[in-house]
């Protein structure tokens, strides 16, 4: 929103959501009809029936600049502005589709006022260069004028400020306007496609091209890294003067007062608006920084979980992975999206790096493993999702890592022995594995409520049961148990005087249930009313109660200093981390010189105390007494 909103900024179809999209059926849905029930190839309206399809086009493309920016700015290397983006932004730019279907709707306009439009033909010529003309004469000056005006502190406060807010670009930053500013630049690029509607030079490539032209300059313009080959410029030294780079529009957003030109930089070199440092920005982004400046410190590996999540990662769609998992307004359309998308990803042979955050000078990477839970739990598949990780730990080694965390199913004790395989196979390994299991712990602790005498245990047996039962005993916290298997399993690694808190019962009477993975409704249902369901697992628990309180898998707040954080994880909330993601980091950060995996822990209280130290604070959706002012557990 502008600092100073003015006269029509929210665009007409705001509070429609997803249901914009209907206002152009009527007119998609008679133009079809037209074309398909035309007597002859001659009446066939062919500049009308493709606007529904160029529609379509328009908005994969967009997609597909976004998908590729973040890749490439997830690397690091050759960005142009490093700062940090946040999720105001995101929201900010959601909306980033109403300029494709005002073009639509324009379009649809057009072709059924002016009947000239209705008998164009696949191609002309003589319209490409009419169209090409117009653009780079009274288009490129017009808009030249029009956007020194905008800064006009009367507009650039009502209109263009919104724009502005943006100073880290991505892709669809280009199209994120107030609605009326939004028609003033239809006016102003419908010129050329106008004038040759109106001369009879009019063609379907010409027009549509014209569109897949002006959204290919404002993407590339947008991007945060720069990829204008520098030879264009060596084989034709005046392209400088016809095509603006990144790093040249980047200037613009960050100097205010520079580089105002559309996608010809002429007019600037013309009047005298051109930033000095142009050129300079240009050749150091283009080289990119030193290795040393970018290679990551801590790599987070985590994995795809459902097939939605193809489009919930930080390469998907933005105001998806902006949400918690799940959360998504249009589940029904992103599961048969995915439906498409995850066969096709599953076919990847390696990790793809998602996510750059940075915290205390800590490069921070999330590397994902497409792969989805389904073929972690597969028999025919683990050996396959065992070699992807040992990959992945050889490549955060040589990258110069300091830690990987495991998260989610990459820790799986029969996939790897929760990390102790790759330590056991290279000895030598200078990245430290670490599962994260102490932080995750003390995470579950702090969720307890405060003065309770015993909880129920429910899972396998795993590190992270193990280690919360000797907590909880240590604590002299009775710890119930309905499953003989899993009592067993965990009495005879307990010593002696830790052995009497723990009970096998035939009961689910207690208030407080420590639930971890393979928990069923069925279990659930003979909880009390008003029972705590605390998970310990990576994944939560289905709901199957409505009177009974269900906190958060054991995750963590990042501090305010963590940076480039705007999507969420997996299920969690905006700026909560996951335990096991953030114990890596705090690893880093103490520059501890152990591996935590396998039977190795770091200490619930010693990984808690760091945590907490260096800016993490308690998190549980449930806000309950055992969180205290100062972020410490009731226990």
């Amino acid at each position: 929103m502008a600092s100073k909103p003015g006269p029509l900024t929210q665009w007409p179809w705001h509070n429609l959501g997803n249901y914009k999209y209907a206002l152009v059926a009527p007119s998609a849905a008679y133009s079809t009809y037209r074309f398909v029930t035309a007597s002859s190839a001659a009446e066939r309206d062919l500049l009308g029936f493709m606007v529904f399809p160029m529609l379509l086009l328009r908005l994969l493309y967009g997609q597909l600049w976004i998908t590729v920016s973040r890749h490439q700015t997830a690397r690091s290397k050759h960005k142009i502005v490093n700062k940090s983006l946040d999720f105001e932004q995101i929201d900010r730019e959601r909306n980033w589709d109403d300029q494709i279907i005002l073009t639509a709707l324009v379009f649809y306009l057009v072709n059924a006022t002016m009947p000239q439009a209705q008998v164009a033909p696949w191609w002309s010529t003589k319209g490409m260069v009419v169209t090409a003309v117009l653009h780079a004469g009274p288009v490129e000056f017009l808009y030249y004028w029009l956007h020194r005006a905008l800064h006009h502190h009367w507009l650039y406060a009502r209109y263009h400020s919104h724009h502005h807010a943006s100073i880290v670009t991505e892709p669809i930053t280009s199209v994120i306007h107030p609605f009326a500013e939004e028609v003033v630049y239809f006016v102003l690029l419908a010129i050329p496609i106008l004038s040759t509607v109106a001369t009879g030079t009019t063609s379907v490539l010409t027009a549509n091209g014209y569109l897949v032209y002006i959204d290919f300059m404002n993407y590339l313009g947008h991007c945060n890294f720069e990829l204008v080959p520098k030879c264009l410029f060596h084989v034709f030294p005046p392209l400088k003067y016809l095509l603006y780079t990144p790093s040249f529009h980047s200037l613009h957003h960050t100097q205010f007062r520079t580089n105002y030109s559309l996608f010809m930089p002429v007019y600037d070199y013309i009047y005298g608006t051109t930033d000095k440092s142009s050129d300079e920005l240009y050749e150091r982004t283009l080289q990119g920084r030193d290795e040393a400046a970018w290679r990551p410190d801590v790599v987070h590996l985590t994995h795809l979980t459902a097939p939605e999540s193809v489009f919930h990662n930080r390469l998907g769609f933005a105001a998806v992975a902006s949400n918690p998992l799940g959360a998504a307004a249009s589940g029904h359309l992103l599961r048969a999206a995915s439906a498409v998308a995850s066969p096709l990803l599953s076919l990847f042979a390696s990790t793809f790096r998602s996510e750059a955050n940075r915290l205390d000078k800590l490069n921070i990477e999330t590397w994902v493993i497409p792969r989805f839970t389904s073929h972690y739990t597969s028999k025919s598949d683990g050996y396959k999702v065992s070699r992807l990780i040992e990959k992945a730990v050889s490549d955060a080694e040589a990258s110069g890592a300091r830690v990987l965390t495991l998260g989610l199913l990459n820790q799986g004790y029969d996939l790897n022995r929760n990390g102790e395989l790759y330590v056991v196979r290279k000895p030598s390994l200078k990245t430290k594995i670490v599962d994260g299991t102490s932080l995750a712990v003390a995470a579950v602790l702090n969720m307890i409520p405060q003065g309770t005498k015993d909880v129920l245990l429910l899972g396998n047996a795993n590190k992270i049961s193990l280690v919360l039962t000797l907590s909880l005993c240590k604590r002299e916290i009775q710890v119930r148990m309905v499953n003989k298997e899993l009592y067993e399993c965990l009495k005879q690694q307990l010593q002696p005087e830790m052995q009497e808190h723990l009970v096998l019962s035939c009961s689910y009477s207690s208030k407080v249930w420590l639930v971890g993975d393979g928990v069923t409704d069925e279990e659930q249902m003979k909880a009390q009313k008003g029972s705590h369901f605390v998970p310990y697992s990576q994944f939560p628990p289905n709901k199957a109660r409505n009177d009974c309180v269900y906190h958060c898998t054991p995750a963590l707040l990042v501090p305010e200093s963590f940076e480039n954080l705007h999507v969420c994880e997996n299920w969690l909330p905006r700026r909560v981390m996951s335990a096991w993601r953030a114990a890596g980091i705090v690893h880093a950060l103490e520059k501890w010189d152990e591996h935590e995996c396998g039977g190795r822990v770091t200490g619930v209280q010693k990984a808690w105390s760091a945590a907490l130290a260096r800016g993490f604070r308690p998190y549980d959706h449930h806000h309950h007494p055992g969180i205290t002012h100062d972020g410490r557990g009731g226990l």
